[in-house]
């Protein structure tokens, strides 16, 4: 096992900050921007892995699947933050993509000492969620040798589910149990082994495009409108009457009119300006389209 640890680039000494304790604040800073300046491309190299856990990702959540993220350690905050944005930002219901980290919800908050290698636990966290072969389940690991998210997606694999796996080393224990590895390699860390850095960096822009892009597929967006957004406070308010203007050329007081007869739902709202019906007749068109704005209002343009 020590070995196997030896080996990994996100336990490697990083050569360009051997002396970062010697320098000053500015030189701290500017040393770990530049290592930071190199995250982005690690991520573009890896576009091919990531079009196709997208395009599997649709399809699954298209015919009724979940998506679970399992994680430990900041691997599992990551999975379970980027989760937790998907109800408010499009609209969607909190077990449609979910987040869990290893020894559960107060490890969000402090390290809880063993789960990482708990396999056992990785098991039954499978089978406490229902996992079923519609399900897609995301494991992320930067060194890619949890035990935890290793056993979860064994257990994943078992029941038919598709596995993805995001890790920050080539040719990883993880990578060996996945259906599609995601795998940007960030080189060592500006403090050793520290993968809070650039491995979660890295980690933090897969996720966003996983989501993001399934969302915008599953019709979540009207042009990047975020149209399935909830309106439950005043910010996300005033955002929907900026989406309507936008979508519509409406003015504000028509904007909010309309949004009150939709309900507070931006998109049907919208599908209300464009094409004159009134609530019931729009939701039902909607319905109809899977919720896919542009072709609910091609579908009743053609018809008028």
């Amino acid at each position: 096992m020590e070995e196997y640890y030896a080996g990994l680039t996100t336990e490697a000494i990083n050569q360009n900050t051997l002396r970062i304790d010697e320098c000053s604040t500015e030189e701290m800073l500017r040393l770990m921007n530049r290592e930071d300046a190199t995250v982005p491309a690690s991520v573009a190299a890896e576009i091919p892995q990531i079009t196709k856990a997208v395009d599997t990702l649709h399809q699954l959540l298209k015919q009724g699947g979940r998506m679970f993220y399992i994680g430990a350690g900041t691997s599992g905050r990551l999975g379970v933050l980027d989760a937790s944005e998907c109800p408010p930002t499009f609209g969607v219901d909190p077990e449609l993509v979910q987040g869990h980290i290893a020894g559960g919800d107060i490890a969000l908050r402090a390290a809880v000492e063993g789960y990482e290698d708990n396999e056992e636990e990785g098991m039954a966290l499978i089978e406490r969620l229902g996992v079923t072969n519609k399900d897609a389940v995301i494991g992320i690991s930067a060194s890619g040798s949890a035990g935890f998210v290793i056993a979860s997606l064994k257990k994943a694999a078992e029941l038919g589910a598709t596995t993805i796996g995001i890790v920050n080393n080539k040719v990883s224990k993880l990578e060996a149990v996945c259906d599609i590895c995601i795998s940007p390699v960030v080189g060592p860390e500006a403090i050793m082994g520290s993968t809070r850095l650039k491995a979660g960096t890295a980690q933090k822009l897969v996720l966003n495009m996983l989501t993001t892009c399934t969302m915008v597929k599953l019709g979540k967006t009207y042009n990047n409108l975020m149209v399935d957004l909830k309106a439950s406070n005043k910010k996300l308010y005033d955002r929907s009457i900026r989406i309507l203007k936008i979508a519509t050329g409406v003015d504000s007081a028509t904007a909010a009119k309309v949004l009150e007869e939709a309900s507070l739902n931006c998109k049907l709202a919208i599908l209300m300006i464009k094409t004159g019906m009134e609530a019931k007749e729009a939701e039902r068109r909607l319905t109809e389209c899977d919720g896919n704005l542009k072709l609910a209002i091609r579908k009743q343009n053609k018809v008028v």
